[in-house]
């Protein structure tokens, strides 16, 4: 069973925190250790960035650490190297999280034959259109058992949100706002109301909540609503402060209680 899926049937009412981190950043070396850090201090699935050099969805502290990451040489042949040297002793998922054109480039099919070599278990694609998930990464992902993850934001429709739940495994990614990533202080009333409207959905797949999570009070509110949250840019800021994983995760935390 693919290890996204395998997560979570086995969740029961435990909810799960992920951590996305862009390959390359602090260093070019740094991301097995990065990894694995995260799995000891128990992590429950990784995002890993795949610095591109006009990250659309992306603020000021991600686009930092993916130009950062370029200078340092990252590059999709690079990673995938990396992630097979640490595949037997990572047991819990990695995901993907980068744009089109670099995976375009790289070849769909041997970007999901990369995948699975390195012990990826799905990609998160933010500016894949549907259309082209359907007719083209689907049936090549598919092959390989790999998850493509869609994000839905508070303007997607109920019929859009709908569709996307029929034709995607593994979880929803649900964007918290239709700004672009960053740390928040709290949700608002409109946010609150998007989250308690998709939950009346009863949707089939799980949800994760992303965008903006930096505090105790964002945390709960993501977990309260969905099956747990992803943070992204307040890890990578203490990330690059650290330039430890171990240390920037003991302030996540202190950030968290």
């Amino acid at each position: 069973m693919n290890k996204i899926n395998k997560l979570f049937a086995n969740r029961g009412d435990k909810k799960f925190l992920s951590l996305y981190f862009c390959a390359g950043c602090p260093t070019l070396e740094s991301t097995g250790d990065v990894i694995l850090t995260m799995q000891k201090r128990g992590i429950d699935f990784i995002e890993v960035g795949i610095p591109f050099s006009d990250p659309l969805a992306d603020g000021p502290v991600i686009q930092s650490a993916a130009t950062k990451a370029l200078k340092n040489g990252m590059n999709l042949k690079t990673l995938f190297a990396q992630l097979k040297t640490i595949k037997d002793q990572v047991e819990i998922p990695l995901i993907m999280m980068g744009y089109l054109n670099p995976i375009l480039h790289y070849g769909i099919e041997a970007f999901c034959q990369s995948c699975v070599e390195s012990g990826v278990s799905g990609a998160i694609i933010p500016d894949l259109p549907f259309k082209d998930y359907q007719e083209v990464v689907k049936p090549i992902a598919d092959k390989y058992d790999l998850r493509i993850i869609m994000l839905i934001t508070p303007e997607t429709s109920e019929e859009r949100i709908r569709f996307i739940d029929d034709n995607t495994d593994g979880f929803i990614y649900m964007v918290s706002s239709a700004a672009i990533t960053g740390a928040q202080k709290s949700f608002d009333d409109a946010k609150q109301e998007y989250f308690r409207r998709i939950n009346a959905m009863n949707l089939r797949n799980p949800r994760m909540i992303g965008f903006g999570i930096s505090n105790r009070q964002t945390l709960e509110a993501a977990q309260q609503n969905a099956a747990g949250a992803i943070i992204g840019s307040k890890f990578v800021t203490l990330l690059n402060e650290s330039k430890d994983a171990d240390e920037a995760l003991d302030k996540l935390f202190e950030a968290l209680a």
